[in-house]
């Protein structure tokens, strides 16, 4: 019998260590199965599932992609990779034949792995290009035939009756629109995104959407229908909110290619021979919300059934399809619902719904009355002190959705092309008492893969992670807003370059950064200055403008490398860096004597600063010491991005840039001893994380540092340009204890103050809601704001440990280097990269000994460098075993408070026993 068990055991063993390795997650220009690309060399990325063997890398590929004639009755081949030497698994490009406009290819892909074993072919994957020229459109854009109420505007409607006279094969649905559009096709809705075609730079970039509609048309009779919006097109947007800043007009743009299974071809597109009209969208504004009168449905307006001889023609218009792109960014999707978990009246005699989250979409209601009766429902994000529903500090946003019923029996209401950030809602004339399941809110935002995880033994500080999340939730909806609530909302780049790398952990962020990056570009003026916000609505269409400051126009360079340290592709430095390079030009030509000392900044925008400050504790950093040091960082990301090119001779020239850079900052800003002009812990900071100090002087500058901290009895005094980097240069220069101290502090002004106020997003400001429960001014007091919540990014790559080597961006070299520290037991940390997961999560026992436990995952095709947190003498053990039995696991040189180990792919047991010297 043990025979028997140990041969089988034995055969298990070896079928696990001969086990054939599995291609999967097969993506096509970040995408599974993409129907509307427009790239000419697309290109492939998958994973490898190794199962639980170790150290597997794939050392050859071979992709084959065909295409199919219906025509033709056949099958193509587009292009044969044949066997290639290569370990490249992401963004493998396309080198067949030309691709088709409106053609699907389909494609596949076999490896074979370090063993010399070859996989099987992948399952299936596909991609459908989209139309690449402008004569590809054969729709016409079109607008209302009726004269539009110019006050009120209500939301147009598109109608065509249609007949298609053959059995379907296949049909796609190309929209777009001046403003936002839903489309429906015999009475259901196209696809299930919101806000289409999203915000971009329309004069220059306006993208459509495609769907596969084969599923909701039939043969014979059918019926196509548009409602539009005005969204940011044309509606009110910006500081000093006014109408119409791309146009004035509303239109759409329809194109419905079909092929029949014969192989033959029909297109349907918006032309002269369609219907317009208005239903029940009456009235709907980003800033103030929508109303919604059900007594103005024109039922199964989008069916074959509905008669239009009522409503008015169209009238076809000569708008540019030349800015026409596809969209490759994930759309906008309902995704989180909350239920009330509190109803109650307020001093004043609201009635009011907590939902117990900030979120941003909107409120579903089912509610029964008569004919006319109006409810409104207001937002809010906090009551005030006295427990009163509070919308000050909203400004002139009205956030308001206002539903007039039709009667005769339940109706349900949601608003359209509008969106709200809120936890409270305020009811006003809903009929009878307000009852939980009457109520839903639905979170809104874009529909960006979950790929970040972190938790810890602090439950503070789980919260504060929480907050994170849900601030990058509520403001990346299509672009990286600023706010969600207020008469702002805009794509400040300040923010976004700060959060940035924080966002890539959380979510797939690689496609939604891509299409805002190409806006910054697109609006970046003739100088080389990037507007405050993208897209530009200070200054649309304008060459020159507002922008041009420190910290916020170094979106242009920060956020693409960024993108490359987190996804490791190159082709985003490629497509940015003209503009990352006019911007670092810029700010040269701005300089005298090697000194950028010119124009209007925002500084270290929202410091920490005190009213009526007789002695100096307001935490005030000279903006131009601020903007050297920027100056500096980017153009040493611009050197980056010229090495990875292989722009040597851009690299070369800049490095020479750079050495003058910090030898003026040097001369203007810092005393012999070390002394920096800006005596607050940003300048500090700054100094030390761009490397603007010789090697000399950064060891006193980080006990500088840590001075200034302690006086400010352990509280941050950064604002938005100092605070993502405050923890990361303290634990850089060995006062990790520091920033854990900063990390944890729950007094004003810290991360877990909020946390402790009852916060569920990150705030604009420290103090949004002082201790005596009082708010701040409310003019800019936020309470969905993500730039505080950079932290995020030294939880994750310093307290959990995971990050990339520069070298081997996107994960492909891995380092897992946990930092331990604030009392914590345990942190835990997943990430999903794309070669698969990578996981680190740690167990202390806090003693002298430091006894730790780690466990680590690393995917296939990659390799780690592995710090295991250990004293001087400890014992290291891989899965119980002496690290010495494991020829797997090689030893490298220990560095201070680690063992180094260097390993492949795998799952890992790591524990360190401490010994007493």
């Amino acid at each position: 019998m043990r025979k028997i068990i140990f041969l089988f055991l034995a055969v298990l063993a070896g079928a696990s260590c001969f086990a054939q390795i599995k291609v999967q997650h097969l993506l096509t220009e970040n995408l599974v199965d993409p129907i509307s690309l427009d790239a000419s060399v697309p290109r492939f990325s998958w994973k490898l599932d190794a199962g639980d063997k170790r150290n597997v890398m794939q050392t050859a590929y071979e992709i084959k992609v065909i295409s199919y004639s219906y025509l033709k009755k056949g099958k193509h081949e587009a292009w044969n990779s044949g066997k290639v030497m290569s370990d490249q698994s992401v963004y493998v490009p396309y080198k067949g034949e030309a691709l088709v406009s409106g053609q699907k290819y389909y494609w596949q892909v076999r490896v074979w792995d370090n063993s010399g074993k070859a996989s099987e072919w992948a399952p299936e994957a596909s991609w459908q290009m989209g139309l690449l020229n402008p004569a590809d459109w054969k729709a016409q854009w079109i607008t209302p035939g009726f004269v539009e109420d110019s006050l009120m505007r209500p939301s147009p409607l598109f109608r065509k009756g249609f007949s298609l006279t053959k059995k379907i094969a296949s049909a796609t649905a190309y929209i777009t629109a001046h403003g936002l559009y839903e489309a429906q096709i015999n009475g259901h809705r196209v696809g299930d995104a919101y806000l289409t075609p999203g915000w971009t730079s329309y004069n220059k970039r306006l993208q459509y959407q495609a769907y596969d509609v084969t599923g909701l048309l039939q043969q014979g009779q059918n019926a196509v229908g548009a409602e539009l919006g005005n969204g940011w097109y044309r509606g009110f947007i910006g500081y000093d909110p006014k109408p119409g800043l791309y146009g004035k007009d509303i239109a759409l743009l329809f194109q419905l290619e079909v092929t029949y299974t014969d192989g033959t071809k029909e297109t349907i597109v918006s032309d002269g021979s369609w219907k317009s009209s208005t239903g029940p969208v009456r009235f709907a504004e980003i800033y103030y919300g929508a109303t919604i009168d059900d007594r103005m449905q024109q039922k199964d307006w989008s069916t074959t059934n509905f008669d239009d001889k009522s409503w008015s023609g169209v009238k076809v218009q000569d708008f540019s399809k030349s800015v026409l792109v596809a969209t490759y960014n994930e759309p906008v999707r309902e995704h989180e619902t909350f239920k009330p978990v509190k109803i109650f009246t307020t001093p004043k005699g609201e009635k009011v719904i907590d939902f117990g989250q900030n979120l941003v979409g909107w409120v579903q209601m089912k509610v029964t009355g008569n004919a006319g009766d109006k409810i409104t429902i207001s937002h809010a994000e906090v009551i005030d002190k006295a427990g009163n529903f509070y919308t000050e500090n909203l400004r002139t946003a009205r956030s308001q959705d206002v539903y007039i019923l039709k009667g005769g029996g339940e109706e349900t209401f949601e608003p359209q092309f509008t969106w709200q950030g809120f936890r409270f809602i305020k009811v006003e004339g809903y009929p009878g008492d307000l009852k939980p399941e009457n109520f839903t809110a639905i979170a809104l935002y874009s529909d960006m893969t979950p790929t970040g995880s972190f938790s810890c033994s602090n439950a503070m500080i789980n919260q504060l992670q929480h907050n994170i999340q849900w601030g990058q939730k509520g403001n990346f909806l299509d672009v990286p807003t600023d706010c969600p609530q207020r008469d702002e909302r805009l794509g400040w780049t300040g923010d976004a370059q700060a959060f940035s790398r924080t966002a890539s952990y959380l979510m797939n962020v690689h496609n939604f950064f891509t299409k805002w990056l190409k806006d910054v570009a697109a609006d970046q003026y003739v100088d080389g200055s990037v507007p405050h916000v993208i897209p530009n609505v200070i200054a649309q269409g304008s060459k020159t403008g507002p922008g041009g400051s420190t910290g916020w126009s170094d979106v242009a360079t920060i956020i693409p490398w960024n993108m490359y340290l987190a996804y490791g592709d190159k082709r985003i430095l490629e497509d940015q860096y003209s503009s990352m390079k006019a911007w670092v030009d810029y700010m040269q030509h701005q300089s005298k004597n090697d000194l950028w000392n010119t124009g209007n900044h925002f500084g270290d925008w929202l410091f920490y600063s005190v009213n009526d400050d007789t002695d100096g504790s307001s935490a005030i950093t000279n903006k131009y010491l601020i903007a050297q040091c920027f100056w500096a960082y980017s153009t040493q990301l611009l050197i980056n991005a010229a090495n990875v090119l292989g722009k040597t001779d851009d690299a070369a020239a800049y490095t020479t840039l750079l050495g003058k850079i910090k030898a003026a900052y040097l001369r203007e800003y810092v005393t012999p001893n070390g002394l920096i002009s800006s005596d607050t812990q940003t300048a500090y900071v700054l100094a030390l994380q761009f490397d603007m100090l010789p090697e000399n002087l950064r060891a006193q500058a980080a006990d500088r540092l840590v001075a200034n901290i302690r006086r400010y009895r352990n509280h941050l005094t950064t604002g938005f340009l100092g605070t993502p980097y405050i923890c990361h240069v303290l634990s850089r220069f060995g006062h990790a204890d520091i920033a854990y101290r900063l990390l944890l502090q729950d007094t004003y002004p810290s991360w877990l103050y909020p946390v402790k106020m009852g916060a569920t997003t990150i705030w604009e400001r420290w103090d949004g809601i002082k201790p005596d429960g009082t708010f701040e001014d409310a003019s800019m007091n936020s309470y969905n704001h993500y730039a505080y919540g950079a932290i995020g990014d030294w939880m994750y790559r310093v307290i959990a440990g995971i990050d990339t080597k520069t070298e081997g961006a996107g994960y492909k070299q891995i380092v897992i280097k946990p930092t331990i520290g604030g009392n914590l037991d345990n942190a835990a940390a997943d990430y999903e990269t794309n070669y698969g997961k990578v996981s680190s999560h740690w167990k202390s026992d806090n003693s002298p000994l430091l006894n730790v436990t780690l466990d680590v995952e690393i995917p296939a095709n990659t390799t780690a460098t592995v710090y295991i947190p250990a004293n001087p003498g400890s014992v290291l053990q891989e899965g119980g075993q002496s690290i010495h039995s494991k020829p797997e696991i090689k030893m490298a040189d220990p560095v201070p408070g680690y063992i180094v180990v260097n390993i492949g792919s795998g799952i890992y047991h790591f524990t360190t026993l401490g010994v007493d010297l």
